[in-house]
């Protein structure tokens, strides 16, 4: 499996002959054969998770089909996109797909394709703000151990997951919460704004001792990485 870090929660999973695409903001997709099946996923609509350009990659790829939240205005290609609200479960193409509901916008996607299970959180993550109420911050405490409440326990190869240093000292409550209550092999912080440091800082916190191995080090864009299948 070859996963490809593009920008801010972009990410491409290459795996056999399929081809996944979550969240393009910016970025230089891999080189990809035009044959491969792809499948483009966007969590929602805010500038830095979607944009129209994807809809062009259909004149290259002939095997592309588009997986958007139903929160997202822009029509894809006729026959080829398909639009979801939270909370939903569909069959497409022997992939299963089921999305849960943002705490920000949107959805968040569980997918399992084959062999392999794959979750890209969007914007699902417990945005907890100091300049925010108690009770804000209580429902979306709330909100967000619910939502992964509904995954408890899940066997997860790959997950993508906010780490967002704009939190300041609650910038991995969401990831600390989610490695504790579901069974990720590998975890990609995403929704880092650049501050690649944020890495260092979850590795310097001990709430992350039990999980740390699993963290995955992004230091730039482009940067590739090659995980071997989970064996059982």
């Amino acid at each position: 499996m070859k996963i490809t870090y593009l920008e801010h929660s972009g990410f491409t999973i290459e795996h056999e002959d399929v081809v996944m695409i979550f969240d393009y903001y910016k970025g230089r997709l891999p080189d990809m054969p035009t044959e491969k099946k792809v499948y483009v996923f966007a969590s929602h609509g805010h500038y830095d998770h979607f944009k129209r350009k994807i809809f062009q990659w259909s004149d290259a790829y002939e095997n592309i089909k588009y997986i958007l939240s139903s929160d997202i205005t822009d029509r894809g290609p006729k026959g080829r996109t398909i639009y979801l609200e939270p909370r939903k479960e569909i069959q497409l193409d022997g992939m299963k797909i089921r999305t849960l509901r943002s705490t920000d916008e949107g959805v968040a996607f569980f997918v399992r394709l084959k062999e392999m299970t794959i979750f890209h959180a969007g914007d699902l993550n417990w945005w907890h703000w100091e300049d925010e109420s108690e009770t804000y911050n209580e429902m979306m405490r709330r909100n967000y151990q619910y939502e992964i409440g509904k995954i408890e326990g899940e066997k997860i190869d790959v997950a993508f997951l906010p780490l967002d240093l704009r939190q300041e000292e609650q910038f991995f409550w969401g990831m600390d919460y989610f490695m504790r209550h579901t069974d990720t092999r590998h975890v990609f912080p995403m929704h880092m704004w650049g501050r690649y440091e944020a890495y260092e800082r979850l590795m310097e916190r001990p709430e992350s001792e039990g999980y740390r191995q699993k963290v995955m080090h992004i230091t730039r864009t482009q940067q590739v990485f090659e995980l071997e299948e989970r064996k059982e």
